[in-house]
């Protein structure tokens, strides 16, 4: 059944992946240790809606999950001579959202 619920997941970050020119998928598969942001490559709005398929799909409580903690606001500077300091960002991977399906809650943040 876990093995089940990890192909699950796998195909829908897959699906929610997008896809290239003639339909080809960006990569072929993932893993566990696929990052959502640098090797899935979603950015926050993708991401929002890869979470709300998340949740009503494998029926995980949504408390506990903030996007803002995987995708924080970046400060703005009209200043392009100013430079601004990277703001530090937790892990965000496939796995994650694995362990939480099968938990049936979110288990991080």
């Amino acid at each position: 059944m876990t093995d089940d619920i990890e192909q699950r997941v796998i195909a829908l970050v897959t699906r929610c992946s997008g896809s290239y020119m003639f339909r080809k998928k960006k990569h072929d598969t993932y893993t566990a240790e696929s990052n959502i942001h640098f090797d899935v490559r979603l950015d926050q709005d993708d991401v929002e809606e890869l979470m709300e398929e998340f949740f009503a799909e494998f029926k995980v409580q949504i408390e506990g999950f903030k996007i803002e903690t995987y995708y924080p606001d970046v400060p703005l500077s009209w200043n392009p001579f100013k430079r601004i300091e990277p703001i530090p960002v937790p892990d965000f991977t496939v796995g994650m959202l694995i362990e939480s399906a099968k938990a049936g809650r979110w288990l991080y943040d």
